[in-house]
């Protein structure tokens, strides 16, 4: 998992320069939708209310790292490894994703912000959509990097 500012995204060698140019060129202006960047990488991004935590799920996927970072508002993003999990909902290729059951186990965070990002690779989990203290809206961008 990488956390940082939106300007040092450049300094890491396993994001691709047109993921980070693309980044880089986001606005709050930016209209939601689906954004073709190249080859397999591609990015959509939405508008939606944060939620509760216990409305959150644990969720992987095995095809693509994440590059996720808000626009607009902020929400919390817990993450842990996928061997600490137990599986919920069988992996989906065609949606490239599999849930997890609830856990006691302690589970990291980050708060997404206007200005940073979250790189999450297969083996990290991650529940996000996570209201910091009240839901609120947010404008959401996530990139997804093929990496297999």
């Amino acid at each position: 998992m990488i956390f940082d500012r939106i300007s040092n995204i450049k300094k890491y060698k396993e994001i691709p320069l047109d993921v980070a140019d693309f980044v880089l060129s986001l606005t709050p202006e930016t209209y939601p939708g689906h954004y073709e960047i190249s080859g397999d990488t591609y990015a959509n991004i939405d508008c939606y209310v944060t939620k509760p935590e216990e409305q959150g799920k644990l969720e992987s996927h095995k095809k693509y790292i994440d590059i996720q970072l808000l626009l607009t508002g902020e929400e919390r993003l817990d993450y842990i490894d996928i061997s600490e999990l137990t599986v919920s909902e069988s992996y989906n290729p065609e949606k490239d994703i599999m849930f997890y059951q609830k856990t006691d186990k302690f589970l990291n965070s980050v708060k997404l912000s206007a200005g940073y990002f979250v790189l999450l690779n297969p083996e990290e989990a991650h529940q996000p959509q996570m209201s910091i203290s009240t839901p609120q809206s947010v404008k959401k961008v996530v990139v997804k990097i093929r990496c297999d």
